[in-house]
């Protein structure tokens, strides 16, 4: 199925089943203990042994020797496989640096070797006798040190810099100014579940239950890696226990399991232990950034300039902390820029709104400061540089997202592409009535509450809505009852629930009469989970299974597909009703297809859109912050359960007060590490920094980004977000941290007086 033109009235207009807030259908399995994730997987294949990754302890140079022997010998060692015996290795395309490191190392905890045995302990034991000589080799782990040799970036198909009008000439005769320097930390993913694999071989094919985002890119990549065609490789991944990013892409969890199996001759699994994860995997890259704002004195933005600096390793992609800058707000002189510098520490790629969390964690601070020099209401001054245009073309061919190299994107010819739908405004009109923001004290530090200074702060939520192609195939049984089967992968998200929720509408049978099986390589091609697409390019393509279904079952009914009504499990025509099960006869009926789109990704810019509202404590005597009340209102196109897209915006929500309080991967600038590599030195909030979230979500349909009408949630939630509490910080306590994430030490000697 091709969507070319926008949705017009279809069946899932009928909002029976979708839209409609159902307990999620995984949601049993997963409290009983019976949802089989990647390392539980006993039940798939027999004998299973065990092993353990030994990572790099350095982060730049050689192996001079690695000493097996008494490593061999151990108890229960079955085999141990490194770079000298594990054959020849291809890099995949979607890793910066290789998953198996030696003789050069390319970043501290590479993993080096993989040691099996037939208990987890053996084999932890065994790989503490690998006797490793390596040769240091001077690195680069302080992106401050090299932020003036970064070089412009491009921006997935996007220039890394743009310009539009005269930035530098209208910022210099601006009658207000803003010019301030800004950071956002490393940070890890720090998903409940490890990255784990279990692995057999069947003669020549390789089978891997994993924990994966992105099924496709798993097989296509492991095959270039083993250098076998992908037919011979099949990869399951039906739970995962959150990924953010990490998982998006073939780890060595899953390289390893397999070289494993391959040595030991039988099946192996591999769980990263916690320790190795930040340093093995990929993580956030800090960022520096620098944002100038040009105004009238009645608020109007002349200029607008944003430059963002990261780091990754040679070959590695950046996070492009300005391109939100591109659309958010109007103002017709503009620079944008993002540009990468090389660092030798572990791989940086793709975390939780990757560009925009970071980025807008500046660029709303930036816009709360101009406020200020304006005597403006924040929100005033964001609404009244609203725009219904890009104002800078090359903001958006589509993605500000790295995974969406993989989607469908085509250039737009107009250089100001109208928004599908914003509604900004009504976000901000909206969450400031339900906040209660004219009870803000605009001059910080006036409102206490005991030995607490109370503010508020506020932010926009943007980020792009990704569209891309995405198959289903659909089965009806002789019993009415509908199989779907697709690749696509539910990280936690709800996947299971909206693709049952879409088949039911669609055919017209209860919730219950729907089986979903998901993340296997043997079933269609989805778009997979990733970049805030999944929800609605997956329901999509099972919506064109399901019309192609519809039309077999029709036709096989002698009916027209077109006026055919499918309700109660039968289908209608007139005075004609015909039983789904008796049309499906002993075989049953199977449709499959694909939905792609193209054409309305040229003509219109599809975004999301949010307002952030949070209301912080800070303790007057300790600088102590907590978050007080949290609010978020989106406009995200049709929400296809408001349960679990609930679920999804207070999830990120959470993750957007780490990054503002307390997320940080401290490097070692001597070594080349992140010292701070596991969950007791790596902070993440808990339950007692989380007070009650609301969340709002605005009756909206957007016809040109899918038959669905809907649009991505999962990660619009955390856009925007860490500024809301920095500005609260701020509006409490008069001190402006302009360095994330914002803790005791940077608050603390220009607190107010405590009495």
């Amino acid at each position: 199925m091709k969507f070319d033109t926008p949705a017009g009235n279809n069946p899932i207009d009928q909002l029976k089943v979708i839209g409609q807030p159902v307990d999620r259908i995984d949601g049993p399995p997963k409290t009983t203990g019976t949802a089989p994730y990647a390392y539980d997987r006993y039940d798939v294949v027999p004998n299973q042994a065990y092993g353990y990754v030994l990572g790099s302890a350095i982060a730049k140079g050689r192996i001079l020797s690695m000493d097996l022997t008494a490593a061999k010998t151990s108890p229960g060692v079955i085999t141990i496989v490194n770079a000298q015996n594990a054959g020849k290795l291809v890099k995949g395309d979607l890793n910066t640096a290789r998953l198996l490191g030696g003789p050069d190392i390319q970043h501290y905890h590479q993993a080096i070797a993989v040691v099996v045995a037939e208990t987890f302990e053996q084999a932890r034991a065994a790989a503490e006798l690998v006797r490793v000589d390596y040769v240091r080799s001077k690195g680069t782990y302080d992106l401050t040190a090299v932020k003036g040799k970064a070089t412009p970036a491009d921006v997935f198909n996007a220039a890394g810099e743009t310009s539009v009008g005269n930035f530098m000439g209208s910022f210099a005769p601006a009658a207000v100014q803003l010019d301030a320097m800004y950071s956002t930390a490393h940070e890890s993913h720090s998903m409940l579940e490890p990255h784990a694999t279990v692995a057999a071989w069947d003669g020549g094919e390789l089978t891997l239950w994993t924990s994966n985002q992105m099924i496709a890119w798993a097989v296509s990549d492991m095959a270039k890696t083993l250098g076998i065609s992908k037919e011979k490789i099949r990869v399951l991944s039906p739970y995962v226990g959150g990924g953010f990013g990490a998982k998006l892409f073939l780890r060595s969890d899953a390289l390893m399991a397999a070289l494993a199996a391959r040595a030991a001759r039988r099946p192996v699994k591999v769980a990263l232990q916690r320790a190795l994860i930040p340093n093995n995997t990929v993580h956030r890259s800090a960022t520096i950034q620098r944002v100038r704002i040009g105004a009238t004195r009645d608020g109007k933005i002349t200029a607008i300039g944003h430059e963002s600096w990261s780091g990754n390793l040679p070959g590695g992609g950046l996070e492009a902390g300005a391109v939100q800058t591109r659309a958010l707000y109007a103002g017709a002189n503009r620079m944008t820029s993002n540009r990468l510098a090389v660092l030798d520490l572990p791989e940086a790629n793709a975390m939780r709104a990757p560009n925009e969390a970071p980025g807008l964690a500046v660029l709303e601070i930036a816009m709360d400061e101009m406020a200020e020099k304006l005597a403006m209401d924040p929100i005033d001054f964001r609404i009244r540089n609203d725009t219904q245009v890009v104002p800078d073309f090359p903001a958006t061919p589509g993605s500000s997202d790295p995974q969406s190299k993989k989607a469908e994107q085509t250039e737009k010819p107009n250089p100001h592409p109208p928004f599908s739908k914003r509604q900004l405004v009504q976000c901000f009109q909206i969450g400031a009535q339900r906040f209660g923001w004219d009870r803000r004290n605009p001059k910080p530090g006036q409102v206490r509450d005991g030995r607490w200074f109370i503010g508020m702060g506020v932010a926009s939520a943007f980020r792009d809505n990704l569209v891309t192609k995405s198959a289903a195939r659909v089965r009806l049984d002789n019993q009415g009852a509908v199989t779907v089967e697709t690749d696509m992968t539910d990280i936690g998200t709800g996947s299971y629930t909206i693709i049952a929720q879409t088949a039911a509408e669609m055919l017209g049978v209860p919730l219950n009469k729907v089986r979903v099986r998901l993340g296997d390589s043997s079933f269609p091609v989805s778009c997979g989970s990733g970049g805030q697409w999944g929800g609605n390019s997956s329901t999509s393509g099972v919506y064109a299974a399901c019309m192609k279904l519809r039309e077999a079952v029709a036709q096989k009914a002698g009916l027209s597909a077109t006026d055919a009504v499918f309700s109660d499990g039968h289908i209608r025509s007139g005075s004609r009703s015909i039983a789904l099960a008796d049309l499906a006869g002993g075989r049953g009926l199977v449709a499959e297809d694909v939905i792609e789109f193209d054409k309305l990704n040229a003509q219109y810019q599809q975004s999301t859109f949010g307002a952030h509202f949070v209301e912080v404590g800070v303790d007057a005597v300790t600088g102590e912050i907590r978050v007080r009340r949290m609010l978020a209102v989106c406009a995200a196109g049709r929400i296809l359960n408001p349960k679990t897209a609930r679920s999804q915006v207070i999830g990120a929500m959470t993750m957007g007060v780490g990054a503002a309080l307390m997320e940080h991967l401290a490097v070692d600038t001597r070594y080349g590490f992140f010292v701070n590599h596991d969950l007791a030195g790596y902070e993440v909030p808990v339950h007692a920094d989380i007070p009650h979230q609301e969340v709002i979500f605005l009756d909206e349909t957007d016809p040109v980004s899918s038959p669905m009408k809907a649009k991505g949630v999962g990660e619009l939630g955390m856009c925007g977000i860490a500024a809301a509490v920095a500005n609260a910080v701020y509006n409490a306590t008069g001190v402006r941290v302009r360095d994330y994430p914002i803790t005791l030490d940077k608050l603390i000697e220009k607190m107010p007086p405590p009495v």
